[in-house]
This record gives structure tokens, sequence and C-alpha cells, in this order.
């Protein structure tokens, strides 16, 4: 049982430091791909503050979206394997 409880810990924090990553990379490559957008195609009178104000919209959009939800399942789908494969072993 403690091995067990060492491996659930270990792999938290593996988990958490995965999902993180992925996050943050995530994240910069929306940005980026927002502000590529906004530079090839800037429309007429355009300011920093539109563009800002351009870039912010579309991570608040991305905050709430399918892909950013996915990335839960680094820390769920492992746990759930681990699980199953644990039963499966001593008690199926």
């Amino acid at each position: 049982m403690i091995g067990f409880l060492r491996l659930m810990v270990f792999w938290s924090v593996f988990a958490a430091v995965a999902y993180w990553s992925l996050l943050i990379y995530s994240r910069s490559v929306r940005r980026e791909a927002l502000e590529k957008q906004w530079d090839a195609d800037p429309p007429d009178g355009s300011t920093d503050d539109m563009r800002r104000d351009f870039i912010e919209q579309g991570m608040a959009a991305y905050e709430g979206s399918l892909r950013r939800k996915l990335l839960w399942g680094v820390i769920v789908l492992p746990f759930i394997a681990i699980g199953t494969l644990l039963y499966l072993v001593n008690y199926a």
C-alpha cells in the first residue's frame, strides 16, 4: 500500500508539471497565432490598444475552448489507467 501511495504522489507531481508546461506552451502558441493574424491584416487606423484588445479577446475565447479542457486529460487519464490496471491485476 505504501508503494501505491508513493506512486500516486510522484505521479501527481509529474502530471502537474506536465500539465502546466503544456498549458504555458499552448497559450503561447495561441497568442502568437493571434498576433500573426493581426499583423497579417490590421484594420485601417488601428492602434496598439486595438491590437492588444484583439489579442486579449482571442485569449479569453481560448480559455473556454475545448483544447484547453482537453489538457486536463494529462492529469486525469493516467490516474484512470493506473487504477484500472491495479484493479485488473489484483481483483480480476
